[in-house]
Order: structure tokens, then C-alpha cells, then sequence
């Protein structure tokens, strides 16, 4: 039991857990995941980390089909810019691994961005804490959870 799974069972949302045997030479961690369930690579979301002005870190989640642009996050956020946030710190700030960063039950709560692709859809598929585990659940709890806001995040 992760950590994300705690606080969506915690919230009482309704969510399905799925398990798959994770490879690990696998080179894309999203799309070994919407390979191995069998689902649309459009409704499984990565979790990007950034550095926000070079300080605030922020959440960014974008279909494993696309490039986060740290432009529109920076500017979903109102900062300046946006940069790839240092490993390490993800790690520390989140208390997950990477590749296994959940949006939810961070150790550390931080700012979140759900790319507005996500509305179109019933359920979507995130991380839920490890590698070869994913959680579904509607796109407005996790908005709910998280503290999230919908932008348009991905890069053209």
C-alpha cells in the first residue's frame, strides 16, 4: 500500500488499482504502463516535477504521449520559468522514486497542473507510488486530492 493509494482511500473516491510487472529496460515508464494495461496511452499521465523561478517546485501531469512545455506551466503557475526539477530533490520532496512519483500522498504537498486533456475523459490513469503500479480515477478527484488546476501543458 503506497502512499497514493492511502489518500485516495483516505479521501473515499472511487479509484481501481492496477498492477503490472514492470521491466526495468524499459525506456518510456507511461507508455511500458499503457502497453502493459491495454488502455489508450492518451488517458495514462506522467508526473513531471519542476523547479519553478529556480526555487518553488511544481507539479506537472501530461499524457506519457506528449512533452510537458515548461513555458505553459511556468505560465499556469504565474512564474517567470520552469525548468526540469533536480532528481534528487523530486525524490526527497515527494518521497517517491522515479518513475514512480504519484501525484498523491506526497510527503511534501506541492503546487499541481492536470494537462485539460484530462477532462475529456471518465478515468485516467496515474502513478500510484511505485513502478508497475497505477491508479484510475476520475480527473476532477484528482484535481480535488491534489489541489489541482487544468491547463494546457504540453509542448506543440
Amino acid at each position: 500500500m503506497t502512499p497514493g493509494i492511502l489518500a485516495a482511500k483516505k479521501a473515499k473516491i472511487s479509484f481501481t488499482v492496477h498492477e503490472y510487472e514492470h521491466d526495468p529496460s524499459a525506456e518510456s515508464y507511461g507508455s511500458e504502463a499503457a502497453d502493459k494495461m491495454g488502455v489508450d496511452p492518451n488517458r495514462v499521465f506522467k508526473t513531471l516535477v519542476v523547479a519553478l523561478d529556480g526555487k518553488e517546485l511544481a507539479v506537472g501531469l501530461v499524457p506519457v504521449t506528449s512533452m510537458l512545455s515548461l513555458k505553459l506551466i511556468a505560465k499556469a503557475a504565474e512564474a517567470k520559468k520552469a525548468g526540469m526539477a533536480d532528481k534528487q530533490l523530486v525524490q526527497r520532496s515527494t518521497g517517491y522514486v522515479l518513475g514512480g512519483v504519484s501525484p498523491l500522498g506526497q510527503k511534501k504537498r506541492l503546487k499541481t497542473f492536470i494537462d485539460a486533456t484530462a477532462e475529456q475523459y471518465d478515468t485516467i490513469f496515474v502513478s500510484a507510488g511505485k513502478r508497475g503500479l497505477e491508479i484510475e480515477l476520475a480527473p476532477a478527484d484528482l484535481a480535488k486530492l491534489t489541489g489541482a488546476g487544468f491547463a494546457n501543458l504540453q509542448q506543440d
